[in-house]
């Protein structure tokens, strides 16, 4: 799921929440239509957090020279998802 999941459930639930003026027996179509709503806006910030953050694999090496000082060299690998 993705952006496109959260776009197409905001969309189908304000349509059922705004436009849909039937009615179904036992069934509130208003209310479905809300909840749909509130769950894609949760499906995009939460996809748009996973993709948006900053992620990868990382390694420290650590040299001690010969006169006692230490560097460290600190490397970090960037995954594309």
């Amino acid at each position: 799921m993705g952006y496109g999941a959260g776009g197409f459930l905001i969309v189908v639930g304000l349509v059922l929440a705004l436009a849909v003026q039937d009615a179904v027996e036992g069934v509130d179509l208003v209310m479905i239509g809300w909840i749909m709503t509130i769950v894609g806006v949760v499906l995009l910030l939460l996809t748009a957090m996973t993709l948006n953050r900053r992620g990868g694999a990382g390694s420290v090496q650590t040299t001690t020279h010969a006169d006692g000082s230490v560097t460290e060299r600190r490397t970090t690998t960037q995954h594309d998802i």
